[in-house]
């Protein structure tokens, strides 16, 4: 026995000192990682757009991948790559642009943010070519900006229109008898759908139809112009089902050609004049963001806040709107006598309507020190708006989901399931009549039932105050036009809950004219971590995550990711999108 004492300590004595060893080695790699080498851009370059990539609205550091592979840089930020696409409009070394639009995972107000840098770098008179062997119809949003775009022969481009899909969970909960009790306020909101209905509701397909045909029009007419196919001819063939194949997109003058990948790469090479196509300079946007240094000028100074992600109380993470974060973060910047003015970039579908309210209240204080101007990304609805409607001056993609102005709460009843299901009975004793209110393992009664609706409506009534005062409107026209109701950007200037149709760029200029600054320079919050901090807190949560999707599979990981975000949702007051959303563009 003690001769086992003995090894086991040695044992554990040598894995801790290799751990410990393991560790500091990482950190001294890191540490010569961290320190970014200069990137030269060799002159005739070609600038390589890869649309496959997410781009954030901040970028993300991931350490390990940059490990392992240091060269190919980290992908730059959405705006980040706005302005480098702008910079290479004039730089001497890119004489062009070459899209891979296979796939695009981009929303669709980013994907018009990216088309719309490209159309203006067209104005360079520099050439844009895209290719893909199978080209999406995100991927073609802003593929077909290109001189020429063309797909593989045996490949294709897919051209159905578009379809939203929403998964409905009452039938389940039928059978597991688990009764969700449901309280809303605004007769459009459709989150809580799925619990309710196994379909949508009439106000509710109503409702996606507008803001779903708008997108679809905003992506045809775009085609429109740059094909030179007039719009019913593009809707007819879509509705007809004529895109089968390769061989039909080019009948069809959607593409250009059907060529191979050393084809198009002959195409690239005639372009800067060089003989073979293994001479062609490709730069990779990742490689480019680290060659060139992108400033502001002049003594003002603009911060960027991103808000990006769910809205959650307390703290949170780099993919969360924690209240308690973006507070301290808020007062931080109201109280930098350096910072002239703040755009708040918002890709939220909401949350907790607590947390968008406290959230809310700092922005009020903000604007009260120094011009606030929005700017909306894919998504700055619910509680995305909720923290948006106060801002001096509201921008949005014409594609950008908003509105939504609308609350809702859900308390799930398993006491069936439990007893019917699993034989587990619940009992209790309390102090008061509502002690254990609200429960799970009971139902309602009538009274804690209109408490909850009573808390809902109050909490809506507080919601449409704030956007009525935010957009200098009477509340009985908020409510018009509130309801829980989804408006494309585009569509919500005609209704008075945007300002203006425009990119985080024209929000910012926006926001330097407010401040009358001649000259500023950018600041970005939340603001980034080290390399190192990034290693160190990013390696537990990465090795979980990547354990369990290697366990369970990505897509069983991505179920899991939307039960828990239901479970969060369960009991608090929450002003947001829904959760099971497919879409199919």
């Amino acid at each position: 026995m003690k001769s086992f004492f003995k090894s086991f300590f040695a044992a554990l004595l040598a894995l801790i000192v290799f751990t410990l060893i393991g560790f500091f080695l990482i950190i001294g790699i890191a540490a010569s990682f961290s320190k970014e080498e200069k990137m030269t851009i060799e002159s005739n370059s070609v600038l390589v757009l890869d649309i496959s990539q997410d781009f954030k609205e901040q970028s993300q550091d991931d350490p390990f991948s940059e490990l392992i592979n240091k060269k190919k840089g980290k992908t730059p930020s959405l705006s980040s790559l706005i302005s480098l696409i702008k910079y290479a409009k004039t730089d001497s070394s890119i004489k062009g642009i070459y899209i891979k639009c296979q796939q695009n995972p981009n929303g669709y107000a980013a994907s018009e943010e990216i088309r719309k840098a490209l159309l203006d770098f067209k104005k360079s008179k520099k050439f844009i070519l895209a290719y893909g062997e199978t080209i999406s119809q995100k991927g073609y949003w802003i593929g077909n900006v290109a001189d020429q775009i063309y797909t593989h022969p045996q490949g294709g481009l897919e051209w159905a229109g578009f379809s939203y899909e929403t998964m409905f969970l009452k039938g389940l909960l039928d059978k597991l008898e688990i009764k969700p009790q449901v309280f809303y306020a605004g007769k459009f909101k459709s989150a809580t759908e799925p619990f309710r209905y196994a379909q949508m509701s009439d106000a509710n397909r109503l409702q996606t139809s507008v803001w779903l045909n708008s997108i679809y029009n905003s992506f045809i007419l775009g085609t429109a112009e740059q094909r030179k196919i007039d719009t019913t001819t593009l809707k007819a063939i879509a509705n007809q089902g004529r895109v089968q194949n390769a061989g039909d997109a080019l009948a069809y003058h959607l593409v250009d050609g059907l060529f191979y990948d050393d084809q198009v790469k002959k195409v690239i090479a005639k372009k800067v004049h060089v003989a073979k196509e293994k001479d062609i300079s490709f730069v990779p946007m990742n490689e480019y963001a680290s060659a060139v240094a992108i400033r502001g000028t002049g003594s003002g100074k603009i911060a960027v806040i991103y808000a990006d992600g769910d809205i959650v109380m307390g703290k949170g993470d780099k993919n969360s709107i924690a209240s308690d974060d973006y507070r301290a973060l808020i007062q931080k910047i109201r109280n930098d006598e350096s910072i002239d003015a703040v755009v708040l970039r918002v890709n939220s579908p909401g949350g907790s309507s607590l947390a968008s309210d406290i959230i809310w209240r700092e922005i009020d204080l903000l604007k009260k020190e120094k011009p606030v101007i929005v700017s909306m990304g894919n998504l700055a609805a619910s509680g995305g708006y909720y923290i948006s409607c106060g801002a001096d001056s509201i921008f949005a993609d014409a594609n950008t989901i908003t509105g939504s102005i609308g609350v809702f709460s859900v308390i799930p009843n398993v006491e069936g399931f439990m007893k019917n299901k699993l034989g587990i009975t619940f009992d209790r004793v309390k102090t008061a009549t509502y002690a254990d209110m609200p429960s799970a393992t009971r139902p309602l009664n009538l009274v804690e039932q209109n408490f909850l609706q009573a808390s809902v409506d109050s909490i809506y009534h507080s919601f449409k105050s704030r956007v009525a005062v935010g957009r200098k409107k009477n509340i009985a026209y908020i409510d018009s036009i509130a309801q829980g109701r989804v408006w494309t950007g585009s569509d919500a200037i005609k209704v008075g809950l945007v300002d203006k149709v425009g990119t985080l760029n024209d929000a910012i200029i926006a926001a330097g004219k407010m401040a009358k600054l001649k000259g500023y320079s950018l600041k970005s919050y939340p603001e980034s971590k080290s390399f190192i901090e990034e290693l160190i807190e990013g390696y537990q949560d990465n090795i979980k995550v990547k354990a369990i999707q290697q366990e369970i599979g990505v897509s069983q990981w991505e179920m899991f990711k939307q039960v828990k975000s239901i479970q969060q949702m369960m009991g608090q007051p929450q002003a947001r999108l829904p959760i099971f959303v497919v879409n199919h563009p």
